[in-house]
């Protein structure tokens, strides 16, 4: 199904892992590019590098702690 959304950017928190992931991977196959965010670099990395192969959008990830305001500050700045 054709949502329209091909070429927009979304913000998925939680994304390395679980629902987050998924959501990340479904709007990836829609042709959205992504800011991925979750608290652990390592398996935030190894899922955006699998979302890239797999449907050749882009992808920016923010290993951070969205309830710290350093977190979030950092998480926003990296979505524009």
């Amino acid at each position: 199904m054709e949502l329209g959304i091909s070429g927009k950017r979304a913000l998925v928190c939680a994304s390395s892992k679980g629902l987050g992931r998924g959501c990340a991977e479904a709007l990836a196959a829609a042709g959205v590019n992504l800011v991925m965010n979750a608290r652990g670099a390592e398996a935030l990395e190894a899922t955006a590098d699998a979302i890239r192969s797999e449907h050749g959008v882009d992808v920016v990830t923010v290993a951070a702690d969205v309830t710290t305001e350093e977190g979030r500050a950092a998480v926003l700045e990296a979505a524009g």
